[in-house]
């Protein structure tokens, strides 16, 4: 099979709830496009008026609070983390978001809005890990920056 073929891959919301602990509200992938162990993931973040943070940011006009789309791309590097490792979640063990570097918000995201979620893995070394993230809408950046994880054994 050729390297191509290999990289096109993606998961319906039942293997992504495979590959992450996240619930409703905080589950905020909801399909992966494509990826390539290793190396990078694409998602799918579709934004309902629905969600919860809307009623109160802001109640006049929705704007889906920047957090929250950190948090996205931070489940999105959890997946992509997950693929390389060939591992699925365990309770013994959690995926924890440590560090923001660079982060850049440069336009509103609204409810109706589909957020393309990309991340690249950059370095991964021991437990950490850390990756290259921008989120798109209609093909533009609306967030972008560098994302540090780890993965750690609970007690």
């Amino acid at each position: 099979m050729s390297d191509e073929k290999q990289s096109l891959n993606g998961l319906d919301i039942n293997e992504v709830m495979k590959h992450l602990p996240h619930r409703y509200p905080f589950l905020l992938v909801d399909k992966v496009i494509d990826y390539k162990v290793g190396d990078y993931l694409v998602a799918i973040k579709n934004v309902t008026v629905n969600e919860p943070c809307f009623t109160g940011h802001f109640p006049h006009r929705p704007v889906m609070p920047g957090v929250l789309i950190l948090e996205a791309l931070a489940q999105a590097t959890g997946i992509l983390a997950f693929k390389t490792l060939n591992e699925t979640p365990k309770e013994s063990s959690l995926y924890y978001f440590v560090g923001i570097d660079k982060a850049r918000f440069r336009k509103p995201v609204e409810p109706g809005d589909q957020v393309i979620l990309k991340v690249k893995l950059l370095k991964f070394k021991r437990k950490m890990w850390r990756f290259e993230a921008q989120a798109l809408v209609d093909e533009q950046v609306v967030c972008s920056a560098e994302l540090m994880c780890s993965k750690q054994d609970i007690v």
